[in-house]
C-alpha cells in the first residue's frame, strides 16, 4: 500500500479579460479495489460553480461555469490517493491465458464490438499495411503477448515528441512523421489493436515519474486492451511497457477526445489568447492507516 499526492495546475493567459464558456474537467481518478481518492481539492479562478456527473464510460466529470471575465483562467487540482494493490493482479496459479484470436462470451460481445470499431476509418488501410510489415499475428497464440508486441513496436518506430497543440494526430500522420506525443502514440496503439480484433480504449491521467517528482511533468496518456478472463490491461507506448502503480487513470473512452483533461471555450477573438502552462508534481508520502 502507498500514498501519492498529485498537484496539477493549468493556467491560460489572455491579453485582456475574456468571458469563458462551460469547461469540462476529467481530473478525478477512477476509484476501485486498487485505488481510493482520500482527498480532492479543485481551486479555480475566476469565480465559478461546478456540477459533477458520470459519463457513459463511468468517468467522473466536473462541468464548471465561470461567472466573471478575467485575463487568467487557473485550474489547480490537488489529490491525495491511497493505492492499495497492483492491477491487474498477477499470480503464480495456473490460469488459462486468453488465446488469439480472441473469443468473447455473448454477454461481452456487444460491448466488445463497440471498442473494436476504428475512430479513424480513413486510416485503417494505412495502419493495417504498417502492422503487417512489423508483426505476424499468426505466430502468437497468447493474446496478451501480441498486444504487448504491438506496444513495443510502436515505441520502437515512433519517437516521442511533446506537443502543445490541442487534440491528437491521426494514426496516419503519426506513421508519416515518425513522431508524436503520448496521446498520439496511444491513439496509434489503439488502432493497431483494433485492426487485430482487440477491444481497446484510450486512457488519460497522471504518471508518477522523475519529471513529475521534480514538478516538470504534464498529464499523460496510454492505452488499454480488453482480454477475456483478465479484463482491461494498460500498456504505455511512450515507455514500451505495461502500466503500473505509477499510472493513475482519470478517464477512459473509446475516442481520445472523450477524456481530454480540460476542455472549454472563451468568448472573443483568437488573438486574445496569449499562452498556457501546465505543471504536474507528484510525491510519495507516508501516512498512518486508521484501524
Amino acid at each position: 500500500m502507498s500514498w501519492l499526492r498529485i498537484v496539477h495546475e493549468t493556467i491560460y493567459r489572455y491579453t485582456k479579460p475574456v468571458r469563458f464558456g462551460p469547461h469540462r474537467l476529467v481530473l478525478r481518478p477512477r476509484e476501485g479495489h486498487d485505488l481510493r481518492v482520500e482527498e480532492m481539492n479543485l481551486d479555480l479562478e475566476p469565480e465559478y460553480d461546478v456540477e459533477w456527473s458520470r459519463d457513459v464510460f463511468g468517468n467522473s466529470v466536473a462541468t464548471v461555469f465561470f461567472f466573471a471575465p478575467s485575463e487568467t483562467l487557473r485550474i489547480k487540482n490537488t489529490l491525495l490517493l491511497h493505492q492499495t494493490r497492483a492491477f491487474p493482479r498477477r499470480t503464480d496459479r495456473p490460469v488459462a491465458r486468453p488465446r488469439y484470436p480472441l473469443q468473447f462470451s455473448p454477454m461481452e460481445e456487444a460491448v466488445a464490438c463497440a471498442y473494436r470499431a476504428s475512430t479513424f476509418p480513413d486510416d485503417v488501410a494505412r495502419v493495417g499495411d504498417w502492422l503487417r510489415g512489423e508483426i505476424d499475428p499468426g505466430t502468437f497464440d497468447e493474446a496478451e503477448k501480441l498486444a504487448a508486441a504491438v506496444n513495443r513496436k510502436v515505441r520502437k518506430a515512433i519517437g516521442y515528441r511533446r506537443r502543445e497543440e490541442k487534440g491528437v494526430q491521426s494514426p496516419g500522420e503519426t506513421l508519416a512523421t515518425g513522431s508524436g506525443s503520448c496521446r498520439d502514440l496511444a491513439t496509434l496503439v489503439l488502432e493497431c489493436w483494433r485492426a487485430l480484433g482487440f477491444p481497446a480504449r484510450f486512457a488519460s491521467g497522471y504518471l508518477d515519474c522523475a519529471a513529475s517528482e521534480a514538478g516538470r511533468a504534464s498529464t499523460h496518456a496510454w492505452a488499454e486492451a480488453y482480454l477475456p478472463e483478465i479484463g482491461w490491461v494498460g500498456f504505455d507506448p511512450t515507455l514500451g511497457a505495461l502500466t503500473s502503480s505509477q499510472h493513475v487513470v482519470t478517464g477512459v473512452s473509446n475516442h481520445p477526445r472523450g477524456v481530454m483533461p480540460i476542455a472549454g471555450t472563451f468568448y472573443g477573438e483568437s488573438e486574445l489568447y496569449q499562452d498556457m502552462s501546465v505543471t504536474v508534481q507528484t510525491e510519495r508520502i507516508e501516512r498512518a492507516v486508521p484501524r
